[in-house]
């Protein structure tokens, strides 16, 4: 039997055309409760074959008031980035041919691909010459694998082999991170067995930022690893990067950066300067689904040095075929052996945008995220942070109810779609500005709608 690929492509082609399309003017916000969902998808398993574009339909139809619009100009929630066209129709190519991206030998092109991508994002990023890059999942694998070097890294100097002689009888690590990491720093050591007890939290100024005199007392010999942060979750706050590097690396310590979307304001002339010394960091994680706009999932862990990062991932059996011509081998730099060729949609996202367009997303929502906040401010809202990159932080009054239920009517009004969170003890809404079709009108018109249901909620009280 010939499969028959036209008509299914051709339907969902058409239904995700009319999705983006109508993107700048849809809710933005799901419409259906799990309820109503589960109503429209569920039911008991099929006993046989279902024609695939009878398939397609009944998926598009039952999920579309479940979605949630993170590609519109006007969601602002959990620093999503949206989806340029070039690197959108690379993932679908990258679907389409559904290469194994472990191995050169499985996929000669992907391998490739990565190796100068791998180019391009070094020296976009202003990193060493000779960084290596595993293609992840997002910051939270990111921050694994480069961690997963570090403790290797840090051992070894020890004379300790932890990939062979694991962490049983091992020198004990310290990991000096700030009180205001992001969780995925956590997670990722519960992941590596060290346990977040290794954790030494480091005292922060008022923007979030790792203060280097509080620094400078945690420091002690042994094997050290000290986290930094470019773009704080809540405030995008830039720690003092060569400063740490300075202070770290003299007492002998790792230094890794979690740079979820700050990393990319490197590329940008205005903002670059908050990142001074970010090259004199042993690692890097980033995430180009946000300020790249590249579909998820899509994250990179980077390292200046190849060997250790190689050496806490790599993995060789008997059954493969390794590095064959001295090529590279994908999987020594991320902790998956099957996965999918993710650099294709990076690839195609770098090579539309070139360095100046990526950029002009950068101080595009660089700028918006100002508008933003004066907009609001003028308005008697308080903006709590300093808008150094793309977090705009704000509170409504001094009552923590208030401010929670201006974020649920906002999320409920549908205009444009904010998360709360908590800031130093205190409720407040955050908004991320990540997309790069938001523009000024985009802006003004959720403004607009923040305001009003702010007087919505305040009546509520």
């Amino acid at each position: 039997m010939q499969p028959n690929w036209e008509g299914p492509l051709t339907d969902a082609l058409e239904r995700a055309t009319t999705y983006l399309a109508g993107l700048p003017e849809r809710r933005v916000g799901p419409r259906a409760t799990a309820t109503e969902l589960h109503k429209a998808l569920g039911g008991e398993l099929p006993d046989g074959p279902t024609d695939a574009r009878d398939v397609i339909a009944h998926l598009a139809k039952g999920v579309e008031d479940g979605l949630l619009p993170s590609g519109s100009g006007r969601f602002f929630g959990f620093v999503f980035g949206g989806a340029t066209p070039a690197a959108l129709a690379a993932d679908w190519l990258t679907t389409a041919w559904d290469q194994n991206a472990g191995l050169y030998a499985a996929s000669p092109a992907a391998a490739v691909v990565e190796e100068v991508t791998t180019g391009w994002l070094t020296e976009l990023f202003g990193l060493p010459r000779g960084t290596s890059v595993g293609f992840v999942t997002g910051a939270q694998m990111a921050n694994f694998t480069a961690l997963a070097a570090a403790r290797h890294e840090v051992l070894r100097r020890v004379g300790w082999d932890v990939e062979h002689d694991g962490l049983i009888g091992a020198p004990r690590i310290r990991v000096l991170a700030g009180a205001e990491r992001h969780d995925t720093i956590d997670r990722a050591l519960r992941f590596l067995g060290l346990g977040t007890s290794c954790i030494v939290p480091i005292d922060v100024d008022d923007q979030g930022r790792m203060r280097v005199d509080a620094l400078t007392t945690a420091l002690q010999d042994g094997p050290t690893i000290v986290c930094a942060q470019v773009g704080n979750v809540n405030t995008g706050a830039v720690d003092p990067i060569g400063e740490i590097c300075e202070l770290a690396h003299a007492a002998g310590a790792w230094v890794h950066v979690d740079g979820a979307f700050g990393l990319w304001a490197a590329a940008s002339n205005e903002l670059k300067p908050l990142l001074a010394g970010i090259d004199r960091a042993d690692s890097w994680a980033t995430d180009a689904h946000k300020w790249l706009n590249v579909p998820y999932d899509s994250g990179l862990v980077l390292c200046a040095h190849p060997e250790p990062h190689r050496a806490a991932m790599s993995v060789r059996a008997s059954y493969l075929i390794h590095d064959e011509h001295g090529e590279r081998d994908p999987l020594d730099f991320n902790p998956e052996f099957s996965r999918r060729a993710r650099a294709f949609p990076v690839y195609a996202g770098i090579r539309a945008l070139g360095r100046s367009g990526i950029a002009g997303i950068v101080d595009q929502c660089h700028a918006m995220a100002r508008r933003f906040a004066d907009t609001l401010a003028a308005n008697g809202v308080a903006v709590l942070n300093d808008v150094v990159l793309n977090q705009v932080l704000v509170r409504f009054g001094d009552d923590d109810g208030l401010t929670r239920r201006v974020v649920r009517e906002v999320q409920q009004e549908g205009t444009c779609w904010m998360s709360g969170t908590t800031w130093q003890g205190n409720a407040a809404m955050r908004i991320s500005v990540s997309n790069w079709t938001t523009d000024e009108s985009d802006v003004d018109r959720s403004a607009a709608a923040v305001l009003r249901c702010l007087a919505v909620a305040q009546g509520l009280g």
